[in-house]
């Protein structure tokens, strides 16, 4: 699915008209592939970097006929929750992180991004809702209004951090189908970008780390911090007005 007609436009020079386009392309996909599918995928890998070969920006949608291992132990994980303390799981999540602060990174009234504390990617984010809603095409009006804006936000930001066009791996999380399994999940977006130190220099996850354990090489909170101190204009467009 490609997301505008220019090669060389990514998400976070798009307009939010423009990207109000893509959610609402992506939750009718999500409508018409999960009445005949338990899992629908939408993901984005954005940059060689991730094993992009084609460069116009664009995602992927792949619909399966059952639930991948990460989300089957998502939904089991949050029906275990739900059971067992009466509230969705990423809802209370949002809402604690929302109260410290300290892993918050952008937000608006109804949407939240973190750095989460299980993070193993340096700037690993974890883009949430406010409210209680089962899937994509469940949000509301002006919930996809403010998606739209959170999203440009977050990626200008990630744009910003070195100065070039961030690569990163992201996907869509929620509920499966059918209808009746909506009451635990809540749809959510994992972004999961490489660089490290600057646009050249990667975090790679090799020998102790695939084997062991991740070791992160800061914390989850100073990354957050250094996002969060970003400017919210892109470095591209802060240029063009200074010359």
């Amino acid at each position: 699915m490609c997301f505008h007609p220019w090669s060389d436009l990514t998400l976070p020079l798009m307009s939010l008209t423009e990207i109000r386009a893509v959610i609402d392309t992506w939750a009718e996909l999500a409508a018409e592939l999960g009445s005949s599918y338990p899992w629908v995928q939408i993901f984005e890998n954005k940059g060689a970097m991730m094993g992009c070969s084609n460069p116009h920006p664009h995602c992927q949608v792949w619909a399966s006929s059952f639930l991948p291992n990460e989300a089957r132990l998502e939904d089991r994980t949050q029906r275990q929750h739900l059971s067992q303390h009466g509230v969705p799981m990423l809802l209370e999540y949002a809402e604690q992180e929302a109260r410290r602060k300290e892993r918050l990174v952008v937000e608006n009234v109804d949407w939240l991004v973190v750095v989460p504390y299980w993070a193993t990617w340096p700037y690993q984010t974890l883009l949430l809702p406010r409210r209680h809603v089962g899937r994509l095409q469940d949000l509301r009006e002006g919930e996809r209004d403010s998606l739209a804006s959170i999203m440009q936000r977050l990626l200008i930001k990630y744009d910003n951090l070195f100065e070039v066009s961030f690569p990163y791996s992201m996907g869509w999380h929620g509920a499966p189908s059918p209808p009746e399994a909506w009451g635990h999940g809540q749809p959510h977006a994992h972004y999961s970008p490489p660089l490290l130190r600057s646009a050249t220099v990667r975090k790679f996850m090799v020998g102790y780390e695939m084997l062991a354990q991740v070791q992160r090489d800061l914390t989850p909170e100073q990354a957050a911090e250094r996002l969060r101190s970003l400017p919210e204009v892109h470095y591209k467009q802060r240029t063009k007005e200074t010359s």
